[in-house]
């Protein structure tokens, strides 16, 4: 047990002041004891910081790696979607600079369909790969980051634009085929895998035997966008 002595003789002069404030005596080891005291606080205070700093960090670099994955799986349908929120219009620039401007309500594999001129115009079905680029405005660049809608469940990545061709074949549907090379009015008889068998007739009329005037096979990958509604 170290010597008990009055504080005034073993200090300085700041314990002295303290000493005489408390009106007590110290053991002679108090103030290595109060020193390393204070260093271990200085430690601990310094590890709370750096250990702080080192989970901000961390927090930030799996942000950053959260971000670039969720922009490596991005597709240009999923910023197509992302622009049309809302029932905003989307501003596409299809071959030849025809720009098409759409209120995206349906999408699936490889093409997005929307309407033209608001609810009462004209249904418009693209093929993704005929998109030259699409124009949007700074509000809809604002707009949060796409989230990607590649996931193998879900029914639009098993819808193709076959099928959706092949339905409006079932229903006898007029359609407008815009292609690189034309355009064609007329009803698909058939579709294929990677082609389309359409029955030309006159925009405004039904397909009937008598109303043919001829038959076009189309490669999908020539179809620009199939238009259908009030077709004219």
């Amino acid at each position: 047990m170290g010597v008990i002595v009055p504080i005034l003789r073993t200090h300085s002069c700041g314990c002295q002041a303290l000493a005489r404030c408390c009106g007590k005596t110290l053991t002679s080891d108090w103030f290595p004891r109060y020193r390393q005291r204070m260093r271990w606080d200085l430690l601990f205070d310094d590890l709370e910081a750096r250990l702080e700093f080192e989970h901000e960090e961390q927090s930030r670099a799996l942000a950053f790696e959260s971000e670039r994955l969720r922009v490596n799986r991005t597709h240009l349908r999923d910023r197509i979607l992302q622009f049309g929120q809302g029932d905003a219009v989307v501003q596409l620039v299809l071959p030849g600079e025809t720009r098409l401007g759409l209120t995206i309500d349906a999408h699936g594999r490889d093409w997005v369909s929307g309407r033209t001129g608001g609810s009462r115009g004209d249904e418009v079905i693209v093929r993704l790969d005929s998109i030259a680029a699409v124009i949007p405005s700074a509000a809809q660049l604002e707009l949060g980051g796409a989230q990607p809608s590649d996931a193998p469940g879900r029914l639009a990545e098993r819808i193709s634009l076959p099928m959706v061709l092949r339905d409006l074949g079932r229903r006898r549907q007029p359609v407008r085929v815009l292609t690189i090379d034309g355009a064609f009015h007329g009803t698909f008889d058939r579709v294929g895998a990677d082609h389309a068998d359409l029955a030309l007739h006159d925009a405004g009329t039904a397909r009937r035997q008598q109303a043919v005037t001829g038959y076009r096979v189309l490669p999908l990958s020539r179809v620009i966008a199939v238009i259908f509604g009030g077709v004219g």
